[in-house]
C-alpha cells in the first residue's frame, strides 16, 4: 500500500520501515514513494518530536537513544492497530503482493508455488531468483529461500527439508576414463564445479575422507555459475561434475548419468539444508502465515530428506 507522507501516522509507519530497511533507498522502495520523500517525511516527525531519530552520515544511518525507544513504541502501537483492523473488517484473508526470492534451484519449489498460487488467488507472487545473499528487510522481500544454514538472527527460520548432492558422470565417459573408486582417484579425472556468483568461491565437494587422510586437490577442468551448464557437460562426457540430487535424479533414472562414489558422499551436511526466512517480528502478515504454512507441508523434499 502506497503511504501518504502528509498523513502524521504513516510518518510514523514510514519511519518504523526506514529504521528497519536501514536506508532511505529501500525504504522508499518499500513504500512507493520516493527517497527525498522519506527525507521530509522523517524531518517533519523528528521536528513535531522535538528529538533526532537518526545519525546520519556518508555511509552509515542509525538511530540514536531517542530513536530506538521510539521504534519500540511505534512497532507496538502499529502492530495493534493492523491487528484491530484486521478483526473490525474481517479482512483476515491471505492477499496482497508477497515478494518471494529464491535460490538459482528454485525450479524445484516452482510446482508447489503454483499449487499456493491457485490455492490463494488473492495473492500476486513475485519471483526473485538469485543465489546472491540478500538483505531480505533492506530490499523489501516478504521471504526468501536459502539453502544453507540460515546467519541473519533479524529473521526467523522454518526448516523445509534437507537434500543430499551426488557425484555423477555419463556411461560414455566413465567407460573411457574408469570409475573412480576412492575420492583420491578424482585427481585423474575432469571435474566440473561450480563457482558462487556472490562470493566467487568455488563450491567445495562434501566427501567423506578415512582418519588422517587429506581432501583431493581436484582438477577444475571446467567452472561455471550454474545447474544448467554442469549438468550438460556431464551428461556429454566431459567429466564429473557435484550436482543436487533432485536436478539429477531424472538423468540417472533413464541412464544418461550414473553416480560414482556414493558411498563417500557427505548426507546431512549444514550446506545442504533448505530454509523459508523471513523478517521476525510479534505479528506475522496472513499472507506470510500462508506461505509458511504451504510449503511446510508440501513435503517438496522426500520425507527421507529431512533432518
Amino acid at each position: 500500500m502506497k503511504i501518504e507522507p502528509n498523513d502524521k501516522l504513516s510518518g510514523v509507519a514510514l519511519f518504523v520501515q526506514l529504521a528497519q530497511a536501514g536506508s532511505f533507498v529501500a525504504a522508499a522502495r518499500q513504500a512507493g514513494v520516493s527517497p527525498s520523500a522519506v527525507s521530509k517525511s522523517l524531518a517533519r516527525l523528528e521536528h513535531r518530536l522535538g528529538a533526532r531519530l537518526f545519525q546520519r552520515s556518508t555511509r552509515q544511518l542509525s538511530l540514536t537513544a531517542e530513536g530506538k525507544l521510539f521504534l519500540a513504541r511505534s512497532e507496538t502501537i502499529l502492530a495493534e492497530m493492523q491487528a484491530a483492523q484486521e478483526e473490525l473488517t474481517g479482512n483476515l484473508a491471505p492477499q496482497g503482493r508477497l515478494r518471494l526470492g529464491l535460490p538459482e534451484l528454485g525450479g524445484l519449489f516452482l510446482p508447489a508455488l503454483a499449487d499456493f498460487a491457485a490455492r490463494y488467488p488473492a495473492i500476486a507472487l513475485e519471483l526473485d531468483f538469485s543465489d546472491a545473499l540478500a538483505d531480505v528487510v533492506g530490499d523489501g522481500f516478504d521471504a526468501v529461500i536459502r539453502i544453507g544454514a540460515p546467519r541473519d538472527s533479524r529473521l526467523a527460520a522454518r526448516k523445509l527439508g534437507q537434500f543430499r548432492s551426488c557425484l555423477v558422470a555419463s556411461p560414455a565417459y566413465l567407460a573411457r576414463h574408469g570409475t573412480p573408486q576412492h575420492p583420491l582417484e578424482l585427481q585423474q579425472h575432469a571435474c566440473l564445479h561450480y563457482r558462487f556468483r556472490h562470493s566467487g568461491k568455488v563450491e567445495p565437494w562434501q566427501l567423506r575422507q578415512d582418519d588422517g587422510e587429506a581432501a583431493p586437490d581436484l582438477p577444475q577442468s571446467m567452472i561455471c555459475n550454474n545447474v544448467e551448464t554442469r549438468l550438460h557437460f556431464a551428461r556429454q562426457g566431459l567429466g564429473i561434475a557435484w550436482l543436487p540430487d533432485f536436478y539429477v535424479r531424472s538423468a540417472i533414472d533413464d541412464g544418461s548419468l550414473a553416480e560414482v562414489l556414493a558411498g563417500y558422499a557427505i548426507v546431512g551436511h549444514p550446506a545442504h539444508s533448505c530454509w523459508l526466512l523471513w523478517p521476525s517480528g510479534p505479528h506475522l502478515a496472513p499472507k506470510v502465515r500462508a506461505l509458511v504454512d504451504f510449503l511446510a507441508a508440501a513435503a517438496i523434499l522426500s520425507p527421507a530428506a529431512h533432518t
